[in-house]
């Protein structure tokens, strides 16, 4: 098995692997006598159709018998409440400077301890989807949130007969010493007096997602958003991926096989709404034969290059698929929409973010017909997507320092998948390192291995900007139409400027207008190096903030500085 779910009596107790205060508070809850457990997809779904509050739309799932349902299920709907994204304040991370995890452990104490009174559902499911990488997850959650329980089996690998085999001959994670993930959540919790329970450990006042990723278990509590369930399992897989020699990814990833029968493995990094789903999806009018690792979460083997997906389906914002569009044949559920009756008296999906920000779906894996587990063939190039206004629609960056800090300090623009304090400027430029707000390790194990695949195995980077370049919008034809040449092998970069480091792109098939950076421009000029300079800004706090804990190399900020200079110099 790939990750320990039973241990010899000799395995057992203090201090060894799988034993920690956190995980022993949470995991006993699971032996409840109030526990029941769900074993099938089908018993998910009949919960979830019966849950107070879920909408039963007359829209069939597609080929429901592939996805392990009944053929004549439907497509339900879940909606919230206010809150409709993830919010990264109420994160805490065991053995982060600042956290007290002697007040946090009493606080999930107390927590599991109030749903005794309550009838809880344990489910399971893996994440990693091939042999090489993969990790059985558990989650215990009260009556009434069926349709997270729902989602969360959807979203990640049901236990098919196929992927149970495929687990038992897997290959053990970490020599066999990594237990099972498991996951405590109560999104109806709030904080309530009881004794010796110190809630000013927590830095949000009425939710929690407090992580021990060491021992692989969390708790979720007050948080009723889907997504807040999904990201806090993947962060749990990342971890493990990091301690167990992979790049953690949160991105997408395709490969392309070209006319001469050559392949090209592109990796895209990027938030919410910066383009990354577009990008790895895109068809290219069938230029080239494509196959899709994912969009979302994924990990990259530092040794062999070879790249596994992590989850089967998609969790989508359903404001690019209108009522009637032809993609929503493929949903499984949807979240934070609204429904009506169409002409023949049928429930629809009202979708296109009419009820809110961020309207979601799961759509099954079906939908892109390309869709692969794992791909073998080494990553050539990674992307960074960035919406930097001063950053050209691409550039390319010499030396693995510098292509591993800029992935460090990647800029971009607070989505609607988020939750954000009252007040947040949604278009003020902010730094998410690897695009990955999920990380719960030293920011250094992420430099050090997307350093390696560009240093040591000769992975080529850029930046592609999906915003807009000074005030000119760069456009999805123009991004494509970059990533084709870099594919086919015809990008022609040449020498920016004063530059040594970075190079520059001029011309690509379908580009809408000129982004020639005008480097004369004293405006522009102080832009860019305003920009450079909030890297370097931002490496030198990482140094400083939360007790140096994501403390970067020397060389790091000295690769960013020396850009700075530059920039001075032009």
């Amino acid at each position: 098995m790939s990750t320990k779910a039973y241990y010899p009596i000799s395995e057992i107790g203090a201090g060894k692997p799988g034993f920690s205060k956190t995980r022993s508070i949470i995991e006993a809850a699971f032996y409840g006598n109030n526990v029941v457990k769900v074993n099938t997809l089908r018993e998910a779904y009949e919960l979830a159709k019966n849950s107070p509050g879920t909408v039963v739309t007359d829209m069939p799932v597609y080929r429901a018998e592939e996805q392990g349902l009944d053929k004549d299920a439907k497509v339900l709907l879940f909606n919230d409440g206010a809150v409709t994204g993830r919010y990264a304040a109420a994160r805490r991370i065991k053995g982060e400077p600042g956290v007290d995890a002697v007040k946090l452990d009493k606080v999930v104490m107390d927590a599991v301890y109030r749903t005794r009174w309550e009838t809880m559902y344990h489910a399971e499911c893996f994440i990693g989807l091939d042999p090489e990488f993969m990790v059985k997850a558990h989650l215990l959650i009260p009556e009434g949130e069926e349709n997270i329980l729902y989602n969360w089996m959807l979203n990640f690998q049901y236990m098919s007969d196929e992927y149970v085999r495929m687990y038992r001959n897997s290959q053990p994670v970490g020599e066999g010493k990594e237990p099972d993930i498991y996951i405590f959540s109560n999104p109806q919790w709030t904080p309530a007096e009881a004794p010796d329970v110190d809630y000013s450990c927590l830095s949000d006042p009425l939710t929690l997602c407090y992580f021990d990723t060491d021992q692989n278990c969390a708790a979720i509590l007050g948080m009723k958003y889907f997504g807040e369930h999904k990201k806090g399992t993947l962060t749990m897989a990342w971890a493990m991926a990091n301690r167990n020699g992979y790049a953690s990814c949160h991105g997408g990833q395709k490969e392309y096989t070209l006319a001469d029968g050559s392949k090209y493995v592109a990796s895209v990094y990027g938030l919410s709404g910066s383009g990354k789903s577009t990008l790895t999806h895109a068809k290219h009018n069938g230029k080239y034969e494509i196959k899709v690792l994912h969009d979302d979460a994924f990990i990259i083997n530092t040794d062999t290059c070879a790249s596994i997906a992590l989850e089967p389906s998609y969790f989508d914002k359903t404001a690019d698929y209108p009522t009637g569009c032809a993609d929503n044949k493929f949903l499984l559920t949807a979240q934070n929409c609204s429904a009506t009756l169409d002409e023949d008296g049928k429930v629809q999906l009202v979708t296109e973010d009419i009820r809110n920000g961020n309207g979601r779906a799961i759509k099954s894996k079906l939908w892109s017909p390309n869709r692969v587990d794992k791909i073998d063939a080494p990553v050539n190039a990674i992307f960074w997507i960035m919406k930097d206004p001063t950053i050209p629609p691409v550039v390319k960056l010499k030396g693995a320092a510098l292509a591993s800090v800029m992935g460090a300090t990647l800029a971009t623009k607070t989505s609607t998948a988020e939750r954000v304090a009252a007040g947040t400027d949604m278009n003020a430029l902010r730094i998410v390192p690897y695009a990955n707000p999920f990380r719960t390790y030293p920011l250094v194990h992420d430099y050090d291995k997307f350093k390696k695949l560009v240093e040591e195995k000769n992975v080529d980077c850029y930046i592609v900007n999906t915003g807009d370049f000074m005030g000119t919008k760069v456009k999805p034809a123009d991004t494509l139409g970059i990533l084709e040449s870099i594919v086919e092998g015809k990008a022609s970069f040449e020498k920016w400027g004063n530059f040594e480091d970075i190079e520059i792109m001029y011309d690509w098939n379908g580009k809408t207008a000129d982004f020639r950076p005008d480097l004369k421009d004293a405006d522009y000029v102080a832009a860019l190096k305003k920009a450079m300079q909030d890297r370097v800004k931002a490496v030198e706090d990482f140094a400083t903030k939360k007790e140096g804990y994501d403390k970067l190399p020397d060389e790091a900020l000295n690769a960013l500085k020396k850009l700075v200079d530059e920039a001075s110099a032009l």
